[in-house]
């Protein structure tokens, strides 16, 4: 692609580079300019004008775009391009999810050339239904037709959503004298909501082994939550034993993202289930809300993955933190 300025009466056929105002109206850039643009410019004393002319091999920004982003998410039925405009397309999540990213994949497509982008949302960031996952930008008004198709090569496939496969849970909440009752409910279920979960039951138990451990056998749905209402402190407390008690097992115990350390993760029969830090009680964005996510949507979490979660992991501090970081 050449860009620059040329003589006005050689641009027919060339890209407007810039908005130019002529008396019949305003040209904008990016306008593949007719004679009667030409004539307009002449007309009003524009004698040179800056164009970008694309070569045999280059696709215009719009192609390009568009035909990055179908290779992006080549059959996923998840997602939705928007029409092409300006050299963007943007990639709109159908329904509630996480985005699955291929990052090197990803990394890979916006080295190909600078002037071919890609922005995306965090690795499995949980997503509402049209929300935009990925935005592609094709920065000239044109790029050679091999940079595109290495690019289209290197990315096919590398974004897609998972969206939630669970349709059921059960919330338990342990209770102890002066603590914070059944506070919290209104949250959980409004994260369940977003994900298209019904909070089947909710079940208020002493804070005791034996108590919730019942409750725990006894839940009947896709996803069992617990919320205590001590602090659990150790993989030996209350909740992780009860959960053994009742025949489950604990993967994991507590996670480097913070709010959210004392969460854990373990499953019964087959089925999830998560055991919420007190931060949970709060709307606000916390390390259960990435467990909880992904869980939903049926991508696997290992205690590797909560593991990496660390970097990154330090969340935005919320008002209802009973021992702030700082004093």
């Amino acid at each position: 692609m050449k860009f620059g300025k040329i003589p006005t009466g050689d641009a027919e056929g060339a890209l407007l580079a810039h908005s130019v105002t002529v008396p019949s109206g305003r040209l904008r850039k990016g306008l593949r300019l007719q004679a009667r643009h030409v004539a307009d410019l002449i007309a009003a004393g524009v004698q040179e004008i800056t164009v970008a002319q694309l070569a045999e091999t280059d696709v215009d920004e719009n192609t390009a775009a568009a035909a990055l982003a179908e290779a992006l998410i080549v059959d996923h039925p998840h997602l939705t391009p928007s029409k092409a405009f300006t050299g963007r397309v943007n990639l709109l999540a159908q329904e509630p999810g996480v985005a699955v990213l291929d990052v090197a994949a990803l990394e890979a497509v916006n080295a190909v050339h600078p002037m071919i982008t890609l922005a995306t949302v965090a690795p499995y960031q949980q997503m509402a239904a049209g929300g935009m996952v990925a935005t592609i930008k094709i920065i000239s008004y044109g790029v050679d037709r091999g940079d595109l198709s290495r690019a289209c090569s290197k990315g096919r496939g590398a974004i897609r959503m998972m969206v939630p496969h669970l349709a059921d849970a059960t919330l338990i909440i342990t209770e102890i004298d002066g603590g914070a009752g059944d506070k919290g409910k209104a949250a959980i279920a409004n994260r369940l909501a977003a994900l298209n979960v019904t909070l089947k039951e909710v079940v208020l138990v002493r804070h005791e082994a034996k108590a919730l451990r019942d409750a725990i056998a006894r839940a009947d749905t896709a996803l069992t939550l617990i919320l205590t209402g001590s602090a659990t402190s150790d993989i030996d407390d209350v909740a992780p034993q009860a959960l053994r008690d009742a025949g489950g097992e604990v993967a994991r115990f507590g996670m480097p993202v913070d709010p959210g350390n004392l969460l854990f993760i373990g499953s019964l029969a087959g089925r999830p289930v998560i055991g919420l830090p007190g931060c949970a009680r709060s709307p606000a964005l916390n390390g259960a809300d990435w467990v909880l996510s992904r869980v939903i949507c049926g991508v696997e979490v290992t205690p590797q993955d909560i593991a990496a979660m660390g970097v990154g992991g330090l969340l935005k501090e919320i008002a209802t933190r009973p021992q702030p970081r700082r004093g």
